[in-house]
């Protein structure tokens, strides 16, 4: 693979947008596993009526996880290009790197959380619209043609 590309500017606002969910939601994560109740962040136990949760640590552990350690994981291999063979069978672009795909999740993902999250609390605050545009911003960028060109594996373009 050709570490020696050019790098457009949308892939580095990639980095961007995966680094800003990773480190918000490693943050967001950890206050509620140090606070279960959400009241550190202002959220009352309340808003868990509609949820099979009774607090925040399980939401908690899954904030920290998947949108915390993951988009961070995914960042290194957007940058790094390592070759993962994990990830290249969760991918059906096989002409493209595994991280791009999985950056494209990551974007599925966050967006299928806030309108879980959204349908759970019964509510809808300007956090939530933030959360729901990041996850559409990290699709969009990841499917622009010069951030599918750079993810392009040698030989298969």
């Amino acid at each position: 693979m050709d570490n020696h590309k050019k790098r457009p500017g949308a892939v580095i606002c990639l980095y961007v947008l995966q680094a800003f969910l990773g480190l918000g939601a490693i943050g967001g994560g950890l206050m509620l596993l140090s606070d279960p109740s959400g009241e550190m962040m202002g959220m009352p136990a309340s808003v868990l009526e509609r949820s099979p949760f009774v607090n925040f640590a399980i939401p908690g552990v899954l904030l920290l996880v998947i949108f915390g350690v993951l988009p961070l994981l995914v960042l290194y291999g957007l940058v790094k290009k390592p070759q993962w063979t994990w990830a290249a069978v969760l991918t059906p672009f096989k002409t493209l790197h595994s991280a791009w795909s999985l950056s494209l999740y990551i974007g599925f993902g966050q967006i299928i959380w806030i309108m879980v999250q959204t349908y759970m609390m019964n509510a809808v605050s300007l956090i939530h619209v933030c959360y729901m545009s990041l996850g559409m911003l990290i699709q969009i960028v990841t499917l622009l043609p010069s951030v599918q060109r750079y993810f392009v594996l040698d030989g298969r373009a």
